[in-house]
């Protein structure tokens, strides 16, 4: 007959080799307790683990009935809970040499006598670094004392116990590391990538969608990157609880995938893009901030969208490019065109970028007009690109170049560094002109540099700020910080440089810019003026801005006159400046350097309400 000491070793080999060969930690102290009650017949032996919220966790009871061992699933441990849970509380072990009498069982003998058990000794399982992981208990039939045996028994399972555990704890971080994202707790790109992968081999009938997080980069740049993960982690959240029955992935900074099961049509896609946009409704308090998160959502639909995962994950992104250019905050599912719509922005943003290298992007200037004497008291510049081969196209046909930050930057200060040269031609001429207008995009703003930039340029060929109009749309307000892009505008105005809010009107917030930021002219949108003569809307519009602009002690200009009846109209209700085809598209540099010698309004005879810079030298 083997020795006990034999046999404790030999328990320990096999256990060991078990968890070397890669058992599961069930499989092992399952074993473990077989061997254990082999050895000292009996005994019934178990094994608790311990989770978060130091609640017991049945791991491994294979001779306790499974009643029993439902009834102490999720036990909080306590100075007073049986065995277990109270050596887990104390970190320390606890004998019970009869439950029926012990006030530590008093709440559970219902619960353990009529099974029999009538002692029990438990020790807590201590990780290396002191952390009570769990509890091995030896059961007995009757109120006793564990033996000498018993104990070195115990001694030897407790330690392989604490081995068996953190081997697993190390085994289950490492599978997280690798398939799990750290800060959103979801899958992670390669969880994905397995998962679309195994639903196309199977052809089943699925759905992606591509999701990105709206303006991360300006959260992490106005209020650093632990808001921007705050941000992450809350999309991951509401995403993960409004989509449950799919699998929601984090595949990058700030893009996720989410996979639809058996989606059997682009109804049931639209409407799960409809509760993942709903669920970010609510905003985010961090730090004293308020966040309002937003999503833009694209889809494909396996089978009609693209027969391969490969190609899904290529139309689902080009519709989430699409909606991000075009319906942001919004779902847009892949449509055929796209991809088309698609190269032809590769195209036209190869070409511009082309245009910037070569100093092909140009200013043309339309002149602004006092309206009583159809002088020129300004001029705006427009974009404008020179194709190889000599003819100029406007701004519109490559407009889609200009939504990239980079291309836009770039335009900006082209545009300026041109627009700067000539009002030095200018100057050195002795041609009057009071400013020339420059358009510049959300961009410029994000950038930072707008001030730096302009200034810098403009000191390089010796034409003082004043001279300089910044014009920006509400989509500049939009898509940057209040206080930041308001900020750069005061320091502009600061600079002498005005500012002016173009194509006013068509936004949805135009009158609370007017008390948010520091503007200094307003210039009503063409859709104003070309229906001045269909109705008295258009006009009674007109003048109250003329009224509000005046007592905020604002310009206005009306753009997009193209008859002379407009004119008078708009001469007739107190509008004084203007632009527009009725006195002049767009021009070259040449053409408009004749206008100002012809027609330009002498700066110092400039009625300061029929000028826009006053006294500029």
């Amino acid at each position: 007959m083997t020795r006990p000491s034999g046999r404790l070793q030999a328990l320990q080999n096999d256990i060991l080799e078990d968890i070397a060969r890669g058992e599961t930690l069930i499989a092992c102290m399952e074993r473990l307790c077989h061997r254990a009650e082999a050895i000292s017949p009996g005994v019934i032996c178990s094994v608790v683990t311990v989770d978060d919220q130091l609640c017991l966790q049945p791991l491994a009871s294979p001779s306790l009935p499974a009643q029993y061992v439902s009834a102490i699933k999720r036990l909080p441990a306590g100075p007073n809970v049986g065995s277990c849970g109270t050596a887990v509380f104390r970190g320390e072990p606890v004998e019970v040499t009869d439950i029926a009498t012990d006030p530590l069982w008093a709440p559970y003998t219902d619960l353990a006598l009529p099974l029999g058990l009538r002692a029990c000794w438990s020790t807590p399982i201590k990780a290396r670094d002191g952390r009570v992981v769990g509890a091995f208990a030896f059961y007995f039939t009757r109120p006793r004392r564990a033996r000498e045996l018993e104990r070195q028994i115990v001694a030897t399972c407790v330690h392989l116990c604490a081995i068996a555990i953190e081997h697993d704890e190390v085994r289950t971080r490492n599978h997280r590391l690798a398939y799990f994202d750290t800060l959103t707790g979801l899958p992670n790109r390669s969880q994905f990538n397995s998962a679309i992968a195994g639903m196309s081999s199977i052809g089943r009938r699925y759905g992606l969608m591509l999701i990105d997080i709206d303006h991360l980069k300006l959260v992490n740049d106005t209020l650093g990157h632990a808001a921007g993960d705050a941000l992450i982690a809350e999309v991951g959240v509401r995403l993960d609880a409004a989509l449950a029955d799919c699998l929601t992935c984090r595949i990058g900074g700030d893009e996720f995938a989410v996979l639809i099961p058996d989606c059997e049509g682009p109804a049931r896609m639209r409407a799960l893009a409809a509760a993942a946009l709903a669920a970010m409704a609510a905003p985010l308090e961090h730090d004293g901030h308020s966040l309002q998160p937003g999503i833009t959502i694209g889809g494909a639909l396996a089978g009609e969208d693209g027969l391969d995962s490969v190609t899904l994950r290529q139309n689902a992104d080009l519709a989430l490019y699409h909606a991000k250019e075009t319906r942001r905050g919004r779902y847009v599912r892949f449509r055929r065109q796209l991809r088309s719509a698609m190269m032809q922005r590769i195209h036209v943003r190869r070409d511009v970028a082309s245009a910037l290298g070569d100093e092909r992007i140009i200013p043309y200037y339309q002149p602004i007009i006092r309206l009583d004497t159809t002088q020129v008291v300004g001029v705006e510049a427009l974009a404008r690109m020179r194709l190889d081969d000599g003819r100029i196209v406007a701004a519109g046909e490559f407009q889609d170049a200009l939504r990239d930050p980079k291309i836009a930057h770039r335009t900006t200060t082209q545009m300026l560094t041109a627009v700067a040269a000539d009002m030095a031609e200018w100057r050195a001429s002795g041609l009057n002109f009071q400013h020339v207008a420059v358009n510049v995009t959300s961009a410029d703003f994000q950038k930072g540099d707008l001030v730096q930039r302009a200034s810098r340029i403009l000191e390089r060929v010796g034409v003082p700020m004043q001279h300089l109009v910044i014009e920006v749309t509400e989509q500049v307000f939009m898509g940057g910080r209040k206080d930041g892009v308001a900020r750069t505008m005061e320091a502009l105005r600061a600079c002498g440089s005005p500012v002016a809010l173009d194509d006013f009107g068509t936004g949805f917030a135009s009158l609370t810019h007017l008390l948010d930021f520091p503007i200094d002219i307003i210039k009503i949108d063409r859709s104003f003026v070309g229906s001045l003569g269909s109705g008295a809307r258009s006009e009674i519009i007109i003048e109250a801005l003329l009224t509000m602009t005046r007592r905020l002690g604002m310009k206005i200009v009306a753009e997009g006159i193209e008859t002379q009846g407009q004119a008078e109209r708009l001469t007739e209700v107190g509008c004084r400046l203007g632009q527009g085809y009725l006195y002049s598209p767009p021009v070259s540099a040449s053409i408009i350097r004749e206008w100002l010698a012809r027609f330009a309004q002498p700066i110092q005879a400039a009625p300061a309400e029929t000028g826009l810079v006053a006294n500029a030298a």
